[in-house]
């Protein structure tokens, strides 16, 4: 059982990916394949996220950004996906995870309700690690994303739900082996009532993940 800042380690390395997506509303399927690099975040790309989130109002205690910044993992990815009618995207991204417990009082975000797919149980009683998940750049939409990770020890997965403007995208991670993922990805539609839990699903996509180096 890999613990929260275990998983992050084993997370780096070059990693190739073959997904499979399939889209709700016209029925069809693409598949893609996705080389990319993960390495561990340094100390300056995460007080720069951090000073990106403040600005979004996500705010960390004062004293954990400049004594504790180790209990805040995150990973810095650069990536090169070539889909099968020959599309090609390339991008490279910071990503910090924030646990509640370091979240200061002083934020004003708002945790809009989680759709089904990212629901999971509490229990037993610090078991599942709740928080933030910042990025400096999005994925479907550009500039800083702001959303919510669940990490579940016992099954070593990481669960990342982003809300953008027009969906909500629940991205899930769950290592298996030491050198291999699996990968699942479901996105919605964000209702216009924000709070209303997202219920109209657009795409859902599979993938295993292996590392090569």
């Amino acid at each position: 059982m890999l613990s929260f800042l275990d998983f992050f380690t084993a997370c780096s390395g070059k990693w190739t990916t073959e997904r499979i997506y399939h889209s709700m509303p016209q029925g069809s399927i693409e598949r893609s394949y996705t080389e990319y690099q993960v390495e561990p975040i340094t100390l300056a790309d995460k007080q720069r996220i951090l000073t990106l989130s403040a600005q979004a109002g996500v705010k960390v205690e004062v004293q954990l950004a400049t004594v504790q910044q180790e209990a805040l993992p995150g990973f810095a990815i650069s990536f090169n996906t070539r889909s099968e009618t020959g599309e090609t995207v390339s991008m490279s991204l910071q990503a910090l995870f924030v646990p509640d417990m370091y979240i200061s009082e002083e934020s004003t975000v708002v945790k809009l309700p989680p759709p089904v797919a990212a629901q999971v149980a509490t229990e037993p009683e610090g078991e599942v690690i709740q928080g933030f998940y910042l990025r400096d750049e999005g994925y479907s939409e550009t500039g800083t994303a702001v959303g919510r990770f669940t990490y579940q020890p016992t099954r070593q997965t990481l669960e990342m739900t982003t809300y953008y403007r027009r969906s909500v995208a629940v991205d899930q991670m769950r290592m298996i082996a030491p050198n291999l993922r699996l990968r699942t990805i479901v996105t919605y539609q964000r209702p216009v009532n924000t709070d209303e839990i997202p219920t109209i699903i657009d795409l859902i996509g599979f993938g295993v993940e292996q590392r090569s180096a």
